[in-house]
């Protein structure tokens, strides 16, 4: 775990992790890099014209200055053009154009998004070696590198070192040790860095906050990240869009949908423009809460308030009308989106097919797996398991058969929940011994059969009278280390005093008392 004193941000075990090369490392193992690495196909319309300018420019007599250079390099690098960056830096040194300050920062920056830490360090060390001082953008950005590949404590270890060499960072270099430090779980360590800096009259902002108090929501320590919140407004410290979407996400999830609204009306008091997320955030809540109502107010809203819907806010209002029973206006919605001209897609699909399924209306299915066809959108197993539930649940158990040989010929990964639904729809049409067939076959096969296999299967042959063979399979069941729960128990006593075996009844009634499965 990974402490921090007031003096210098250290971590325990520090004599575990490896020290860092020398800043003044050779300097050629550029090249070294750029022999292995090929520039990209370069798909915008400025990247070939600024390499065909920066070809030019190192042919132009005299050579223009370094600052030109600059120019072309830092546009390719803000378009993540990192190799092609790196191999034009090559061409200028094979020419004998000098780097300055500037250039050099975009090659350390190229190589940390690169992942090449190795290499960016060692034109730090070229930085020092020509006479340079690094600023704290450079600092910040090896660093930034650090803790992008997971290097947390080497982060730490850096600055330690150049704050002892008389160097300063500002709140962007300690908002990326924060934002290090809680994508490696160290929250608490986040907010004792927080604490820390205040003492060095670095003022803790908005960013700094938002990404412990995300953090926090994510370990579960929802009051924490509250009383956090609370904090950075008692401070003045206003939050912005992020901030409050991260806050209405956290209280939807909880059911507070009211104290969410209030977050929403407390932005719209900020001039704080809801976007899209936040109001995704709020609509799905509201269906959380079965609150169907609320949710299309917001729905309506959004367009209302210049805000453009996405994929993800239909496939909300869809998946929240199909659970409502409201499949029509599904279907509606699903149309609204053809209308805007956009792609629907699996999630859109899954939860259509599956209110559809669950109403009865297969036949609109077959049309909609077409159009997923012709989207080149497959359907999924979750998809394949609707249709199947809902064609046994209609007593069309040869097409459920035939649609189950579908998916083995496609190659669609069954899972145990395919074989449930099959298992239970053969026992509820009748046909017990071909449920019987698959279970056991699976068994032989060493399929996952959980505690509600089991009970799907013994349920099934108690209904069909199979009680003998019901007692059996409880005896393998337990044999096979697969604990029957509450429903396993009931199916079993209910069967049996159906059948007048009311000491046999007796007896697994105890047995569940004893194992603590019979509610008050």
């Amino acid at each position: 775990m990974i402490w921090i004193s007031r003096t210098t941000l250290r971590f325990d075990l520090s004599s575990s992790i490896p020290k860092f090369q020398p800043f003044l490392s050779n300097p050629s193992s550029l090249s070294s890099f750029c022999s292995h690495t090929q520039t990209p196909l370069l798909h915008d319309h400025y990247v070939p014209q600024a390499v065909f300018q920066f070809d030019s420019m190192i042919r132009t007599h005299p050579v223009p200055p370094i600052y030109e250079f600059g120019k072309i390099l830092g546009s390719l690098t803000k378009m993540k053009h990192y190799p092609t960056v790196i191999s034009l830096s090559k061409q200028m040194e094979i020419k004998g154009i000098h780097h300055n300050l500037f250039t050099l920062s975009i090659l350390i920056n190229c190589f940390c998004h690169l992942s090449q830490m190795t290499f960016a360090f060692s034109i730090f060390g070229k930085i020092f070696k020509l006479g340079y001082h690094p600023n704290v953008v450079t600092l910040t950005t090896l660093m930034r590198g650090l803790c992008t590949n997971g290097e947390v404590k080497k982060a730490l270890n850096f600055h330690d070192k150049v704050v002892a060499q008389g160097f300063r960072f500002n709140e962007v270099g300690y908002g990326t040790l924060i934002q290090g430090l809680c994508d490696i779980g160290e929250t608490k360590a986040a907010i004792q860095l927080l604490r820390i800096i205040e003492v060095r009259s670095i003022k803790p902002n908005v960013v700094m906050y938002t990404t412990i108090i995300h953090h926090l929501f994510i370990d579960g320590l929802a009051n924490e990240a509250f009383d956090l919140y609370s904090e950075m407004v008692a401070k003045g410290i206003s939050p912005d869009l992020y901030t409050c979407n991260i806050l209405i996400d956290a209280l939807c999830k909880e059911g507070r949908i009211k104290q969410a609204k209030n977050v929403l009306a407390m932005m719209v008091k900020a001039y704080v423009k809801p976007d899209i997320v936040t109001l995704n955030t709020l609509m799905d809540g509201y269906y959380l809460v079965n609150e169907v109502k609320n949710a299309k107010h917001v729905f309506n809203l959004i367009t209302k308030v210049g805000v453009t819907p996405t994929v993800y806010t239909y496939n909300i209002m869809i998946n929240g009308s199909c659970k409502s029973k409201k499949v029509d206006e599904a279907m509606n919605l699903f149309r609204d989106m053809h209308k805007r001209n956009m792609v629907p897609d699996t999630v859109t699909y899954n939860s259509l097919i599956d209110g559809l399924c669950k109403s009865g209306r297969i036949a609109y299915v077959w049309d909609l797996i077409d159009e997923m066809h012709d989207r080149n959108q497959q359907p999924n197993v979750i998809i394949y398991n609707c249709l199947i539930d809902a064609l046994c649940k209609s007593y069309h158990l040869d097409e459920a058969f035939e649609l189950l040989k579908t998916m083995m010929e496609k190659g669609i990964q069954l899972d145990m929940y395919t074989w449930n639904i099959l298992i239970d729809g053969m026992c509820r049409g009748g046909r017990v011994e071909k449920a019987q067939e698959i279970f056991h076959d699976l068994l032989i096969k060493g399929y996952p059969l959980d505690v509600y296999s089991y009970s799907i299967m013994i349920n099934g042959l108690c209904k069909n009278g199979l009680l003998d063979e019901a007692l059996t399979l409880w005896s393998k069941m337990e044999d096979n280390s697969c604990m029957p729960n509450a429903v396993t128990f009931g199916i079993m006593i209910r069967a049996l005093f159906s059948k007048d075996e009311t000491d046999k009844a007796k007896i697994f009634l105890r047995e569940m008392i004893s194992r603590g499965l019979l509610k008050s």
